[in-house]
């Protein structure tokens, strides 16, 4: 399985739909790097901060850094909950106006932004956007894509946030010279450019199949799924894979609601969603993206801006290299050997710390710094494009708007637990500074053991099998091997011998085998 799948795999509406969705993706990168940058910015400071007598400069009070990057968390929640409610009602294309809405809001309070209240409702807004966001992309790449690519397209959502990232890095480097407030404007000016772009280009966004299905839309759901398969796949196989699309959305469909992402299967299913989306942040995600510019300042062994810079763009190929390698070797490898390495970077970084600050010299506090790189390219290659992929495949079709939003709100909790309490571990009062490292190393230790025990290797299976898989009762560690029965003779029929339902899952899985195999 090389490139030569993505050949096979992706026609030109594809490939558009693909590059649309994560450039959506890269309007939340951007917003990171331009906070991650204007935070350290002198006239940032001037503006939004307090003068401090003692160093004779403007800072930002722990208690304003706190607000800044934990009530953005209020506009996520939000973004979350309506932006699953507009996809599971009223489609996933739907999302990406609406949230449009939301970013160009969010900018405007933002550019204008002349008190500490507007800056932080201005980012409150904007994370409604991100919000709807995180709700919609993975879910809509994951149904969109075929089985072979999906760990890769997936894993475009967190590509499309470093490379604006590394856009927003670039520009806040270079307004950060500049005497007055346009030094930090222009960064947020920025933020109109995605928006705008995405009111006129999904209009050519095919809708998702798989949703159409589960509204039963049937013909629109197949000519849809032409959209994104003709001149690649047969018609047989376009066939084949829309029965098994239909026919295994109707035996996991019953009746009931929200609640029943807590009954049987479905409750392990919520679980691995929610403990994937708490792990990934628990490892120190914040400190990376939204404290590791004022991190790598406080040490003052190299320029931040320049820093944040380099570390994007080793991160990039290196996260690349981890999508690809995703639908190769699977999920649970990689996410082990981040981990792993992730231990070694914190561990080191703890230690460093720990040199009394009169013993420490500029070797020591680069160090230090570059042990923030080491993890950031660990948590890049694997943890944070693949746990996209993860949450996305593992929630059964009917539910995994509702699943996925359940474990987003978890993921948001976790990000503003960190988000408001790092500042006060990192400076004033605690100044842990590197010696935080001591207490990622724990959960970078607990994520290591939750990859190999609790996530569910989906390499090369469509949602479809695993949905079956889950069904059957296969456990986690077994799922790497694992293939879904034919359902015969199972009781899910009329009892006594196969049913109509269950000839045609049995035909439809395996021809869609056996064309996954020749291609």
């Amino acid at each position: 399985m090389g490139l030569g799948r993505f050949k096979k795999s992706f026609n030109g509406r594809l490939l558009y739909a693909v590059c649309l969705i994560a450039f959506a993706q890269v309007n939340f990168g951007m917003d990171l790097g331009a906070f991650g940058g204007t935070q350290a910015m002198p006239f940032f400071k001037r503006q939004f901060g307090e003068y401090d007598p003692v160093t004779e400069k403007y800072q930002l009070r722990s208690e304003y850094l706190s607000l800044l990057n934990a009530l953005p968390y209020i506009g996520w929640a939000f973004g979350i909950v309506s932006g699953s409610y507009i996809s599971n009602r009223f489609g996933r294309r739907s999302c990406f106006w609406f949230m449009s809405f939301w970013a160009i809001l969010g900018a405007a309070l933002l550019v204008t932004a002349q008190a500490k209240e507007q800056m932080l409702a201005g980012r409150i807004i904007a994370y409604v956007y991100i919000g709807i966001e995180l709700a919609v992309v993975p879910v809509i790449q994951s149904e969109l894509v075929p089985a072979d690519v999906r760990g890769f397209v997936v894993g475009t959502y967190a590509t499309g946030l470093l490379i604006g990232q590394l856009i927003q890095n670039l520009i806040c480097k270079a307004t950060s010279t500049l005497e007055g407030n346009k030094s930090w404007r222009i960064p947020f000016g920025i933020l109109f450019i995605i928006p705008v772009a995405l009111i006129v280009g999904v209009k050519y966004l095919p809708e998702s199949p798989r949703w159409l299905l589960t509204k039963g839309r049937k013909e629109e759901a197949l000519a849809n799924l032409r959209l994104v398969r003709q001149g690649k796949f047969t018609e047989e196989e376009m066939q084949s894979e829309f029965r098994i699309l239909q026919s295994t959305i109707d035996l996991t469909v019953e009746k009931g609601g929200f609640w029943e992402i807590f009954q049987k299967t479905n409750l392990k299913r919520t679980l691995i969603v929610i403990g994937t989306n708490m792990v990934v942040q628990s490892t120190g995600q914040v400190l990376y993206t939204q404290y590791g510019t004022l991190y790598v300042q406080s040490l003052g062994a190299v320029n931040p801006f320049t820093m944040t810079i380099i570390n994007t763009g080793i991160c990039i190929p290196i996260m690349l290299v981890g999508q690809y390698l995703s639908d190769i070797v699977g999920r649970v490898p990689l996410l082990m050997i981040s981990s792993t390495i992730q231990i070694g970077a914190y561990a080191s970084m703890g230690a460093l710390g720990s040199i009394p600050t009169n013993s420490q010299t500029g070797s020591t506090r680069l160090a230090a710094t570059l042990m923030l790189t080491v993890f950031g390219a660990c948590l890049q290659f694997s943890w944070s494009p693949l746990f996209h992929a993860v949450v996305a495949e593992v929630p059964t079709q009917r539910l995994r708007d509702h699943t996925y939003a359940v474990g987003c709100v978890f993921n948001i909790i976790t990000q503003w637990a960190l988000s408001f309490s790092l500042p006060y571990l990192l400076f004033k009062p605690r100044n842990l500074g590197p010696q935080v490292g001591y207490i990622f190393l724990g959960t970078s230790a607990f994520s290591l053991v939750f990859a190999y025990f609790c996530i569910p290797e989906c390499k090369g299976k469509t949602l479809e099998q695993i949905d079956l898989l889950f069904l059957e009762g296969v456990p986690v560690r077994k799922f790497r091997n694992a293939k879904p029965t034919l359902f015969l003779g199972n009781g899910l029929g009329s009892g006594e011998g196969p049913n109509e339902k269950e000839l045609v899952q049995s035909e439809v899985v395996a021809v869609h085998d056996e064309n996954a195999a020749a291609r």
